[in-house]
């Protein structure tokens, strides 16, 4: 049995370390380990990472969903985001963190965490949180607010496909309950476990075990340290940044928005291009600059590993934009900024997942194979069956977050240049590689798409449904017709 690597830890589990005493004819004294102490070279990338990524939903999305609106729109959508960042940000402190990173209670930490944490309960500036190396833990305040910025940007790309038409109280509304019901338990199932340590201490004591009682006692020992993880977690599933927490999880929910709010007035009639390109091509830059914390942070220590994350978020979204640009150009005969910054987008998206686990030659592949996919989501899936993304969420997010999901599970392979599995028990102490198998990691990533596309999917689907019952999901005709800066804000994005 092994464990795979993610870019979840558990809280405190990396206190004092299992020691071994010493066999020799005369008798010693054991010493206890000295717990570990965080390194400031991985605090202070990790608080940067946690910058960069804030910067990527403000001012970065903000601007980049902005500039693909009408202009009596834009207000809304800077408002709908920065508002998102707030709101999430606080329910994140109260409560989200501790169900997301903490043990649950019995089978039900399978899919979601604990009240150990709520109003961060506990958490001091001496608190420490485990990484993927043994011995290895950063500050705990420094871990939950990296996290943060990854749930307060999930629910912000949704906000994309239904955009121009919904009510600014309902998305208030919706992200509330979304992460609580829906974000919240996704990335507990894929990024909660016990962590190197844990794991480590429980393998040292099996090797130490001398006769059969001990060693079942244990192994039943191990086994609960291995079972003290999120689903997916479980299954093995692989996921270094967030391709099914963050975008299939918020791409299906975008679909599922846009499905039930309908389309926009005038949609497919009227003239509904981006007001200002200019707005996007920047948003896309600072989410590019942004990613390098998205990605190479999630690896929580600066290494070698975060070296090779960042390699690769560079790589891809370089290819990606090329390949939409050719793509696009083949098949409607000019080179649009459009075309090249979506592209920059799918690369990044597609490879999250793999940044951590691919060679810099894989991630490339993956960059240039993501943007004819969502190219042909983008134009002719939609075009074909007639749902109002209205900033391709679906198309862009959930497409390529599955693409860099299920290739991840390929081009983790140390044959194709990727860095293998790791386990924490072959060599208790140390990470050794584990155990490879393509056609078996590959079921397993598509199990974990599968998994959040259902949970996503009809989750959200209900609590659209409960909002418009109640409060309503969508703004009146004349209302969309006037723009919702002026009909839901009282004011403009531009006076002239």
């Amino acid at each position: 049995m092994y464990r795979l690597p993610s870019r979840g830890a558990a809280l405190g589990l990396a206190g004092l370390a299992l020691f071994l005493m010493s066999g020799s004819a005369f008798a010693e004294d054991a010493a206890a380990v000295v717990a570990p102490v965080p390194n400031k070279g991985d605090t202070a990338w990790l608080l940067v990472s946690t910058a960069l990524v804030l910067m990527m939903s403000v001012p970065g999305l903000a601007l980049f969903y902005g500039g693909l609106v009408r202009t009596k729109n834009m207000l809304s959508v800077l408002s709908q985001v920065f508002m998102i960042v707030s709101l999430v940000s606080v329910i994140w402190v109260l409560y989200g963190y501790s169900l997301t990173f903490t043990e649950g209670g019995g089978t039900l930490n399978a899919f979601i965490g604990g009240f150990s944490r709520v109003f961060l309960k506990g958490m001091t500036p001496d608190s420490t949180a485990a990484t993927f190396s043994n011995g290895v833990v950063v500050p705990e305040l420094a871990y939950m607010a990296f996290q943060m910025t990854f749930a307060c940007i999930t629910p912000a790309l949704i906000v994309g496909a239904f955009a121009e038409r919904i009510k600014f109280s309902a998305v208030l509304v919706f992200v509330l309950l979304w992460v609580t019901l829906i974000y919240f338990p996704i990335a507990h199932s894929v990024w909660y476990w016990a962590g190197p340590d844990a794991i480590a201490d429980a393998a040292k004591a099996l090797a130490a075990a001398t006769d059969d009682a001990a060693k079942k006692v244990a192994q039943d020992a191990l086994d609960a340290v291995n079972a003290n993880a999120g689903y997916l977690q479980q299954l093995g599933a692989l996921d270094f940044a967030g391709g099914t927490v963050v975008h299939i999880n918020a791409g299906i929910a975008g679909l599922v928005g846009a499905l039930m709010l309908g389309k926009r007035v005038g949609y497919g009639r009227e003239a509904m291009a981006p007001h200002s390109l200019t707005m996007t091509m920047i948003g896309a830059s600072l989410l590019w600059v942004g990613w390098f914390g998205f990605n190479a942070g999630s690896n929580l220590e600066a290494n070698g590993t975060t070296a090779l994350a960042f390699v690769n978020t560079f790589v891809a979204t370089a290819a990606a934009a090329m390949s939409w640009l050719f793509v696009e150009w083949a098949t409607k005969g000019k080179p649009s900024l459009l075309g090249m910054v979506s592209g920059a987008v799918a690369g990044l998206v597609a490879v999250t997942p793999a940044s951590g686990y691919a060679g810099p030659m894989g991630a490339l592949v993956l960059g240039l194979v993501v943007s004819p996919a969502c190219f042909f989501f983008v134009s002719t899936v939609k075009n074909k069956f007639g749902y109002d993304d209205a900033l391709d969420v679906f198309g862009v997010h959930c497409i390529g977050g599955i693409i860099g999901a299920i290739g991840t599970g390929i081009l983790v392979a140390p044959y194709l240049g990727g860095v293998g599995l790791t386990s924490y028990e072959i060599k208790p102490g140390a990470g050794s590689p584990g155990e490879y198998v393509m056609a078996a990691q590959v079921l397993i990533q598509i199990k974990a798409v599968l998994y959040t596309l259902v949970w996503s999917g009809v989750g959200s689907a209900i609590l659209y449904k409960l909002i418009d019952l109640t409060i309503g999901l969508r703004v009146g005709k004349d209302a969309e017709r006037e723009g919702l800066d002026v009909s839901e804000h009282g004011e403009r994005a531009y006076n002239y």
